[in-house]
C-alpha cells in the first residue's frame, strides 16, 4: 500500500471524525505522527492514560517564569484550593498554538479577578522563546504589535527539561498540541481539550456548575474511540486494510449510540477505499456523500480531491469521479471569488483523472482567468502541464500535479 494514499486515509479519518463534533481537524492542533509500522497492541499498552478527569493535578515544576500577567501572577507549583487555573501547552513552531494566543489573553483578562490563572507551558529553551516574543505580528484590527504583547496577560512558560510535559501530557496520552487541562476548586484535572473550546467550562468551573462526572464520561467515550481510531490508522498504514476493516466491525457489533454508528460506518467506506477495496456498497456511499455536501463548496471538492488523489493508484472510481465533477460543477457559481478557484482547479484535477482532458483545461483555464499574484502562478503551471499532455513534445512526459490535494487538506 502507497503511503500517499495512507496520508490520505488519515486525512479522510480526521475529517470525518471532526465533522461529527467529537475531535479535531488536522490544523486545528499540530499533532504528533505515529509510525505506520508500530505494532498496536504494543502502542496502546504503553499509552495507557494515567491522567484523567478527577484525577488530582500534579505539581508544576517550571523552569522559566517568562511573563507574569504583567506582575499580577506569581509562579506556581502546588495548586490552591478554591483557585482555578489553566495549564496550557505550546510551542513556538505552532501556528495554531500562536494562533489560540489572542484568546488566551481574553480569557485571562476576563477571568482574573475571579482567582483564574492561566499558564502556558513550552518545552523549548529559553532563548527561543524569548526571541519568539519580539517578533511582531498584528492584532485582529491590523495594529502593529509584539507576541510578548500579545501574551503579557497571563503566565507564559518554557520547561526544557519537558518534567510538566511528561507531567500532563504524556501521562494523559495527548497528541497534539495546543492542548489545555483545566485545574478546578479542589486541585482535580476537570476538563481537557483545545484552548478555544474552553470558555463553558472555564465559565461552569468558576461560577461551580460544571459536571465533572458528566464530562468524564464523555471523555472517555472520546478517548476510547480515539485509542481505536490509532489502532486502525496502524493497520491500515502497514497495508492490513481487512485486519482494519474488521476492528470497525466489532465497533459496529456493539450496541451504539445513532451518531457513533453513523461515524464507524463512514470510517469502514474510508478505509475501504484507501485499501482499494471498491465495491457497489462504496460507490454509492460517497455518491450520498456528495448529494448530502450540497451547498458546502469545500467539503466537496475535498472528496473529489480525495478521488483524484486515490485514483492515481486504484481503479474503479470512475463512476465517483464522474459524481465528483458534476457535484463541484454545482457549487462553482454561487462561490465566492477566492472558493471559486480552488473549486475549478479541483474540477480540473478530476477530470484529468477521468480522463476528460479538454474539460480539465477548461476549467483549468477558468481558474486561472478567476486568479492573481502567486495563486494564478501556481494554477498556470497546472495549466501548462495539461496543454502539454494533450499536446506533448518528444523530451516532456508531465506527472499529474498534487497540488489540489494539498490545498484541499
Amino acid at each position: 500500500m502507497a503511503k500517499r494514499n495512507f496520508r490520505f486515509f488519515l486525512i479522510c479519518t480526521f475529517s470525518a471524525v471532526a465533522a461529527a463534533g467529537s475531535f479535531l481537524l488536522p490544523d486545528t492542533r499540530t499533532a504528533i505522527a505515529v509510525a505506520a509500522d508500530a505494532e498496536p497492541e504494543a502502542e496502546a499498552e504503553a499509552t495507557a492514560d494515567t491522567l484523567t478527569i478527577g484525577s488530582p493535578a500534579p505539581d508544576l515544576d517550571i523552569e522559566h517564569w517568562v511573563q507574569d500577567g504583567n506582575g499580577f501572577f506569581k509562579p506556581v507549583t502546588k495548586f490552591e484550593k478554591g483557585k482555578v487555573y489553566v495549564v496550557e501547552f505550546w510551542a513556538t513552531w505552532c501556528g495554531p498554538c500562536i494562533a489560540s494566543m489572542p484568546h488566551l489573553a481574553e480569557l485571562q483578562n476576563k477571568y482574573r479577578e475571579s482567582d483564574v490563572q492561566v499558564v502556558s507551558v513550552s518545552d523549548e529553551p529559553l532563548e527561543t522563546v524569548t526571541e519568539f516574543l519580539e517578533r511582531e505580528t498584528e492584532t485582529a484590527e491590523g495594529e502593529k504589535t509584539t507576541f510578548k504583547e500579545v501574551t503579557s496577560a497571563y503566565c507564559l512558560t518554557t520547561d526544557p527539561d519537558t518534567s510538566v510535559n511528561v507531567a500532563y501530557m504524556r501521562a494523559s496520552n495527548q497528541r497534539g498540541i495546543p492542548t489545555a487541562f483545566l485545574v478546578g476548586k479542589e486541585g482535580l484535572i476537570e476538563w481537557i481539550g483545545h484552548p478555544m473550546k474552553m470558555d463553558e467550562p472555564i465559565e461552569q468551573i468558576v461560577n461551580d456548575t460544571w459536571n465533572r462526572d458528566e464530562f468524564a464520561k464523555e471523555y472517555n467515550a472520546e478517548r476510547q474511540f480515539e485509542q481505536v481510531i490509532e489502532k486502525i490508522s496502524q493497520l491500515a498504514g502497514a497495508g492490513k486494510f481487512q485486519d482494519a476493516i474488521e476492528v470497525i466491525d466489532e465497533q459496529l457489533a456493539t450496541e451504539l449510540p445513532d451518531e457513533l454508528r453513523e461515524r464507524w460506518s463512514t470510517i469502514r467506506q474510508q478505509v475501504k477505499l484507501s485499501g482499494g477495496l471498491i465495491d457497489a456498497e462504496l460507490i454509492e456511499f460517497f455518491k450520498n456523500e456528495l448529494k448530502s455536501k450540497k451547498g458546502d463548496a469545500i467539503s466537496v471538492a475535498r472528496i473529489g480531491s480525495m478521488m483524484y488523489q486515490i485514483s492515481r493508484e486504484q481503479k474503479g472510481l470512475e463512476d465517483l469521479l464522474t459524481a465528483s465533477a458534476v457535484a463541484i460543477e454545482g457549487e462553482v457559481d454561487a462561490a465566492e471569488s477566492d472558493v471559486k478557484a480552488f473549486l475549478l482547479d479541483t474540477l480540473a484535477h478530476v477530470h484529468d483523472a477521468n480522463g476528460n482532458l479538454d474539460a480539465a483545461i477548461e476549467a483549468q483555464q477558468k481558474a486561472v482567468d478567476g486568479s492573481e499574484g502567486r495563486t494564478q502562478q501556481r494554477l498556470s503551471r497546472f495549466l501548462k502541464e495539461l496543454e502539454e499532455k494533450k499536446n506533448p513534445t518528444k523530451d516532456e512526459e508531465k506527472e499529474p500535479s498534487e497540488e489540489a490535494a494539498s490545498d484541499a487538506e
